[in-house]
């Protein structure tokens, strides 16, 4: 039986934990705080819709959604908002007249088809935390878990309904088997499964009760469920296409064609998935991109950026306002876009974006930045991991521990930018 991980992070989002990968997926400071800060926000995407009608995003390592999730209510506050000019009242209702409609294209790839499936199930807006009894030993999440709940963003409900719509023909039985099983009760919004069981009750061929439950969501979700109107509302301005492939991402964009604006760039620690992180994988991914497209991801590693750079992008860093540190990277396609991002980041008070500082570009001279290889896109982890740390024993690059020696006497500075 496939076995979940899951608990509450401290903006009442769900996180999990992979025991495969002794790592979790999510920041415990928060699942969808960690989204909006680190993939949707540094994006400046509301520039791009308003000159753009159309936008492609590849999210890689889809998980539960986070990532994706974030990008679609961040894009209907934008809708909400741009429609109705100055009445700045957030509600669908008042955009009938607006003619523009927005194609959105997400191809989200994962290997975890059951992670996957289950991402419109979670919660995601929970006020009331209970992490006292996780189902894992992880001392380091419990010590940084809160039962106070923070929450900077709110999920929207059509969000999940929008995703659940998009793949209701993909979710099987084994998906089934864990959102019915009780452990996982505190975790699933039940509102979304009673969609689920209705949207999937095609026609009666069971008991009168059955048919009777079908026909109370019926009337449940198209008269009273407020999420599912505006759901069906928001699909009148959205041509809203989303392709969720169970698939190693290798594989599945050598035969992709698509050229995409932005790509979430999400998997694991370089250390535990280096095959998502070779510089040969990053070339596939620039090969992928519109120009002036974007790679955002959660990693500060001298290693990817150098990756970055030898794969042809121009590499900034993210960093945030609110916890005072850089927490991400940024890599782009045209190197003029760059100083745009820095400039239209300037004054805003979540996240900024800089170039990288003289000690970044020294750092990854060392052997910190010797990146992963895989020419063919085909080697297993181990072999990459083993064949790097071959390179990196062989390689006469100095050691970062002591570039950093170096760098701090030269510079007479204790705290590294």
């Amino acid at each position: 039986m496939y076995e979940l991980y899951p608990y509450f992070t401290n903006d009442g989002s769900v996180g999990l934990f992979s025991p495969s990968a002794d790592d979790i997926y999510h920041s415990t400071y928060g699942a969808l705080t960690e989204a909006y800060e680190k993939f949707i926000l540094p994006s400046n995407i509301n520039n791009f819709l308003r000159n753009n009608s159309e936008i492609k995003i590849l999210d890689i390592c889809f998980g539960i959604g986070y990532n994706s999730k974030s990008f679609l209510n961040y894009f209907l506050d934008f809708l909400y908002n741009e429609t109705i000019g100055t009445d700045k009242i957030k509600s669908i209702d008042k955009i009938d007249t607006y003619n523009k409609k927005f194609k959105i294209y997400i191809h989200a790839l994962d290997n975890d088809k059951n992670l996957a499936y289950l991402s419109p199930f979670f919660i995601s807006n929970n006020k009331k935390i209970k992490n006292n009894e996780l189902s894992f030993n992880q001392e380091k999440i419990k010590r940084m878990l809160s039962n106070k709940v923070i929450q900077k963003y709110k999920l929207k409900e059509e969000v999940n309904i929008l995703l659940l719509k998009r793949i209701l023909d993909q979710i099987d039985e084994e998906t089934i088997q864990i959102l019915n099983n009780k452990k996982y009760n505190q975790f699933f919004d039940r509102n979304i499964i009673n969609l689920f069981k209705f949207l999937g009750t095609k026609e009666c061929k069971y008991t009168l009760i059955r048919c009777l439950n079908a026909f109370l969501h019926n009337i449940y979700y198209k008269y009273i469920s407020k999420g599912y109107k505006k759901a069906l509302k928001a699909l009148k301005f959205i041509d809203f296409d989303f392709n969720l492939e169970i698939d190693d991402a290798r594989q599945s964009l050598q035969r992709d064609n698509i050229l995409y604006n932005y790509v979430f760039l999400d998997a694991f620690t370089p250390t535990k998935c280096p095959c998502l992180w070779t510089v040969d994988f990053l070339r596939l991914l620039y090969s992928h991109l519109e120009d002036g497209g974007m790679i955002l991801t959660y990693s500060n590693s001298a290693q990817v950026r150098n990756a970055f750079i030898n794969a042809g992008f121009t590499v900034g860093k993210i960093y945030s306002e609110s916890s005072k540190k850089f927490t991400g990277t940024v890599a782009l396609k045209n190197n003029s876009d760059l100083e745009k991002l820095i400039f239209d980041h300037k004054n805003n008070n979540l996240v900024k974006i800089s170039k990288l500082s003289e000690y970044d570009l020294g750092l990854i001279k060392t052997k910190a930045g010797i990146f992963y290889r895989d020419e063919n896109l085909s080697l297993d982890n181990e072999a990459i991991i083993k064949a790097h740390e071959i390179e990196v024993q062989n390689s006469n690059f100095m050691s970062s521990s002591k570039f950093i020696k170096v760098y701090k006497k030269l510079n007479n500075r204790s705290e590294l930018l």
